[in-house]
């Protein structure tokens, strides 16, 4: 059953004066007191405690504003952040210095806007130089040494290998561009070669992350389960294991990149990895997800509707749906499935199956005289892996 949202209107709002708690869903309340005050709170579960956080009163905080903020907090929350805790941090990088790593990180971020593939390149920057370089935002950027870099990547750099990675290239460009604009002098204490890789494992030694892969032969059956539910996030799991595609391009999916007369489903190139427009070729089944899908989406201009109005799933729904299964396996790992199934059980040419998983063949050269992107060909592959997966259903 759909989560009711919305309850509350300005008027009940403001003529409410039974004191407890009064829902207006997603986990926003309007609590009147004994005394007749009121004021806003959002409760969610954290680390599996139901937790609250206020939202400030009444007659300070708007209906509308309160809902703005709810929104906000259950995406920090789908990300893995406090908003508590993110709500402190802000308070301080205000209260801090000028100059400091944080607020300089936040304005290099801001003029880099333009040279990010997407919004979602632009909010991996963002999060990762806000929550795991928490350790040295509110320092001053002359002051950050080696020390305090390593206090930021250690907690990392065994667990999680790649961001890691990530967090000390993006350490390693903000205090670069410091230094360039005057703001700190000497060598630059997050740099890799002959510094840090002199400190830390280097990355060939540690446990690299994989994308773990449902057996091909294993995948109708499970397509069989999906097929017996009717969410969002089933139906836009089987869509990205039928267009072999990765799970961002189905989530990000609107409703005026599918031409049905054609059958293609054009991704831009703003959500694709390599960063060029991809073309998918829609099947038989992928056509009745679309009918299947129409009436959950009413106006909202995604191909697969989110909870809150005009916005698409999350970016955790698909994992999630595997996790309610009781399936070990990634979203990302199904491209292999795809992949060993053309090599095993096909005779699709190679490079067909490459540019249906809109990976980048052969040298410069070679891809200057291979203008065309195979769509027919692709075509056939993908009718026929939509038959494979669909084999046997009924």
């Amino acid at each position: 059953m759909a989560r009711v949202s919305k309850r509350l209107s300005a008027r009940a709002v403001a003529t409410i004066t039974e004191p407890g708690l009064h829902a207006d869903g997603d986990g926003l309340y309007l609590v009147v007191d004994s005394r007749g005050s009121k004021r806003w709170s959002f409760i969610f579960q954290w680390q599996r405690k139901r937790t609250e956080m206020g939202l400030g009163r009444l007659s300070d905080v708007s209906l509308a504003n309160a809902r703005e903020a709810v929104i906000d907090a259950r995406r920090l929350v789908r990300e893995g952040v406090s908003p508590i805790h993110a709500r402190k941090l802000a308070q301080s990088e205000r209260e801090a210095p000028e100059h400091t790593f944080g607020s300089f990180a936040d304005e290099l971020v801001a003029t880099m806007e333009s040279g990010f593939r997407n919004a979602k390149h632009k909010a991996q920057w963002k999060m990762t130089l806000t929550v795991y370089a928490a350790p040295i935002r509110n320092l001053p950027l002359d002051a950050i040494g080696t020390h305090e870099v390593l206090a930021c990547l250690t907690p990392l750099w065994t667990t999680k290998a790649e961001t890691a990675s990530r967090l000390r290239g993006r350490i390693e460009r903000v205090l670069d561009a410091a230094k360039a604009k005057g703001l700190r002098t000497g060598e630059n204490p997050a740099r890799w070669r002959g510094h840090l890789d002199k400190l830390l494992p280097k990355r060939q030694k540690l446990t690299r992350g994989h994308h773990k892969a449902l057996p091909y032969p294993e995948v109708p059956a499970f397509a069989a389960r999906l097929r017996s539910l009717s969410s969002s996030s089933a139906l836009a799991l089987e869509w990205t294991i039928l267009a072999a595609c990765r799970s961002g391009e189905t989530l990000g999916a609107r409703l005026g990149e599918v031409d049905r007369d054609a059958k293609v489903w054009t991704i831009p190139a703003d959500r694709m990895k390599a960063g060029r427009p991809h073309r998918v070729p829609i099947t038989n089944r992928m056509l009745e997800i679309l009918d299947a899908v129409g009436p959950l989406r009413g106006d909202n201009p995604y191909l697969f509707p989110g909870s809150s109005v005009r916005r698409p799933l999350s970016s955790m729904a698909l994992a999630m749906q595997l996790r309610r299964m009781k399936v070990e396996v990634t979203v990302h790992g199904f491209r292999s499935s795809f992949r060993d199934w053309v090599g095993e059980e096909t005779d699709f040419a190679s490079e067909i199956a490459e540019a249906a998983l809109a990976h980048v063949v052969g040298d410069a050269t070679e891809r200057a005289y291979r203008r065309g992107d195979a769509l027919e060909r692709r075509r056939a592959l993908m009718e026929a892996w939509g038959q494979y997966v669909t084999a046997g259903v009924e």
